[in-house]
């Protein structure tokens, strides 16, 4: 009898090793296209198994700190192919979408691809695979003052890829309520920051190679934004604004109608190694900034005199 279950055994074993080697038959190949992999629940044994085995880098997030983001991709959300796919947390944590935003086969960045056919959000023309900055853990979106506090964007990155025809892309930006405050950009192997409409505001260099990786920068503070390269200050913009918000990744300027061929062939891309934003914000600089952006410049000096009278009279009972 046991010799018979362990025939048994051995033949059933036999038929299913073809199975697992090729796959079923009879089944069509599969079709190229991007994988995208939802976010899953993990054990706590499954996560200590994969801790023996090394650490995995399959999602962005293990590669790039995205709590406080969520990434815009250049395709559309299954009820509506017109508007771009949002992707927030928690699921975020353990999205991927390749080629579009996915984890370098180095495990030590994460690539970010537009391509000039892609569905491109309300209010532009060209296509994104970009982060926006958010708050509280991803479940809000972020909002915050120049003349508030001070605010800092680095964003480790290199431009690897350019579209053809309009050879032309932003890798890292800061936006404001209503548009675009300043962006690195890379036309052909100019590299500028601009300043609102002034696309070409600062030369940064004539001879950038793609590929090369360099450290994006802004500083925002007092009204003004610093903007570094390499740790070297490019340009000082002044401008006071409020609802600013960081943003990094693929944002190509180019589309169909201007970029041939019209094809997923023809991207932008860029390669973030980190990115890290810092906000130092007290409560009186958001009542100050409260005070001169809502009041009249009359009642604001009547607000600061009478602040001052009371803290002197305090100190004097005192």
């Amino acid at each position: 009898m046991l010799s018979q279950m362990l025939v048994k055994a051995l033949v059933m074993a036999l038929v299913a090793v073809p199975t697992a080697v090729v796959g079923p038959a009879g089944g069509e190949p599969t079709r190229p296209g991007p994988t995208v992999r939802p976010a899953t629940s993990v054990s706590a044994a499954s996560v200590s198994a994969l801790r023996d085995v090394g650490p995995r880098c399959n999602d962005p997030a293990k590669v790039l700190n995205l709590d406080d983001w969520k990434i815009t991709l250049p395709f559309g959300r299954p009820q509506s192919g017109t508007t771009p796919l949002e992707i927030v947390q928690p699921a975020l944590a353990t999205y991927t979408a390749s080629p579009w935003f996915a984890v370098t086969p180095t495990c030590d960045a994460v690539l970010f691809r537009a391509p000039v056919n892609g569905v491109t959000t309300k209010g532009s023309k060209n296509p994104r695979s970009e982060l926006r900055e958010m708050s509280g853990h991803g479940t809000a979106n972020a909002s915050w003052s120049s003349t508030a506090g001070t605010h800092s964007l680095v964003v480790v990155e290199a431009f690897t890829h350019l579209p053809q025809a309009k050879p032309q892309l932003v890798g890292a930006q800061i936006h404001n309520a209503d548009d675009d405050i300043t962006v690195f950009r890379l036309e052909g192997r100019n590299l500028y920051v601009t300043d609102g409409n002034n696309a070409h505001h600062k030369l940064v260099t004539s001879d950038y190679t793609l590929g090369t990786k360099f450290e994006a920068k802004f500083v925002v503070g007092d009204g003004k934004v610093t903007a570094y390269y390499n740790g070297v200050p490019q340009t000082t913009i002044t401008q006071r604004f409020s609802g600013a918000y960081f943003k990094a990744g693929a944002y190509t300027q180019a589309n169909c109608g201007n970029s041939a061929p019209c094809s997923s062939d023809n991207y932008g891309e860029t390669t973030i190694y980190s990115v890290t934003v810092e906000h130092h914000v007290t409560w009186w600089d958001e009542f100050w900034d409260l005070c001169r952006r809502v009041l009249p410049a009359s009642v604001v000096v009547v607000v600061l005199i009478g602040l001052v009278g009371l803290i002197w009279r305090r100190s004097r009972v005192r």
